[in-house]
């Protein structure tokens, strides 16, 4: 009574183990990932050759002879292309996003699979304990005979191989589970970059919309004022590479910056910013930054010390001209504006104020170079120079003659 009891009991756990294994099974085909071939849309992929089309046609027009009519059309063509790259960029957003509620959804189905999984693989434990306590000879004599023997022995072994699967099909369900953490993780960072870009790209479209209409402020719409003002920047840009060239080329420069009481000093040659362009034109801050560093160095002195000459580089309305290399009068700085005021030098100084100094070393009508007075009077001036190294508190007289100054501006916050 006793053995037909015990083979019942074996019997039921077999078709339960097999039910079991049949479950884990479908489980474990429902948690592997099935990667796309085809993840990029074919919206996508239409908008990559539009961009490639316009950037091929901003480098022809860059090419073309300089006129107001080509510039806007370079305008139009950088305004339309930043836009194809905002509906890019949020393109990749949206197929990532449908890609992490994918994940997410696979990631709940494992997490269910791998409860089971666990949820039967101890209760086989448990079962294997009890049912492994027999030896071969403990078997044979509990059988009522030799079919009976082979056939308890030939079912131990059927459970042996299930089990070992179970914890193959365990482990697996782990690693995919892993995986598939590892994925909704990555895409997760790979969406915080995009919206990153995205928010620099639309930056970009507003400033290319607002240059566009600087531009047409500044010429009226006129051909003829386009030219001059043409002409105007070409001569002041002219001036500046005069003077880098005179003063044997404007090489970079480390360990520059000196904060003190005053302020802090700025060197436009400094290897934090000496090779960028300045405002997205082919000049540098190391050959054509002087002035931007000057007023720099101003806002430090009124207590604005995170201002340095990136700050003022970052925002391109803070920059006329054709190109847009010539700082305007009124600009921003890390939010704070300034406007630069014409004053005198001895009166501004004796009020405690710094003032820039705008020289034609060349004896020229445009400024060649610009530095920063800290103190002095009479001709006697303390100057903070962005171009000389280390060019911190030394004298303007030991340099430049008095009688080339043909800029003073105070600078008001």
């Amino acid at each position: 009574m006793i053995r037909k009891l015990v083979t019942r009991v074996g019997i039921t756990l077999f078709v339960l183990i097999l039910c079991s294994l049949f479950t884990v099974g479908v489980h474990a085909q429902t948690a592997t990932p099935t990667p796309d071939p085809n993840a990029s849309s074919q919206t996508y992929q239409d908008l990559q050759n539009k961009i490639a089309d316009l950037e091929n046609k901003i480098g022809a027009l860059k090419g073309q002879e300089q006129t107001l009519s080509s510039q806007i059309s370079v305008f139009d063509s950088q305004i339309k292309l930043t836009e194809y790259r905002i509906e890019a960029t949020k393109e990749q957003i949206l197929s990532l996003t449908e890609d992490i509620d994918t994940t997410q959804k696979k990631i709940s189905t494992l997490e269910s699979s791998l409860a089971d999984m666990m949820k039967i693989l101890l209760g086989r434990i448990v079962t294997g304990y009890e049912v492994g306590s027999e030896n071969p000879f403990q078997m044979l004599l509990a059988s009522s005979t030799f079919t009976d023997f082979f056939a308890r022995a030939n079912y131990l072994r059927i459970v042996e191989r299930h089990d070992k699967k179970l914890v193959y099909d365990t482990t697996q369900a782990k690693n995919d589970y892993a995986n598939q953490q590892q994925i909704f993780e990555d895409k997760k960072k790979q969406v915080l970059a995009l919206q990153t870009q995205l928010q620099t790209y639309t930056d970009d479209l507003n400033a290319q919309k607002q240059e566009k209409q600087d531009l047409l402020a500044q010429t009226q719409g006129s051909e003829d004022n386009y030219q001059k003002l043409l002409a105007e920047t070409k001569a002041q840009l002219a001036s500046f590479s005069n003077f880098v060239t005179i003063q044997g080329g404007a090489s970079l420069l480390s360990n520059q910056t000196v904060c003190d009481d005053w302020g802090c000093y700025y060197n436009q040659r400094d290897s934090q910013w000496g090779s960028i362009a300045l405002n997205g034109t082919p000049y540098s801050i190391a050959s054509d930054g002087c002035l931007m560093t000057s007023v720099a160095m101003v806002y430090t002195h009124y207590g604005h010390k995170d201002v340095n000459p990136l700050s003022i580089n970052s925002v391109s309305g803070n920059f006329s001209g054709i190109p847009p290399a010539l700082l305007k009068f009124s600009i921003t700085a890390n939010g704070v504006s300034s406007q630069r005021i014409s004053a005198d030098i001895d009166s501004t100084l004796s009020s405690g104020n710094p003032i820039i100094v705008g020289i034609s070393y060349d004896g020229g009508p445009y400024p060649d170079h610009f530095v920063v007075f800290v103190s002095g009077s009479g001709g006697n001036y303390t100057m903070n120079d962005p171009f000389t190294p280390n060019g911190h508190n030394i004298s303007f007289r030991g340099r430049y003659p008095t009688v080339r100054i043909v800029e003073t501006d105070k600078v008001s916050i």
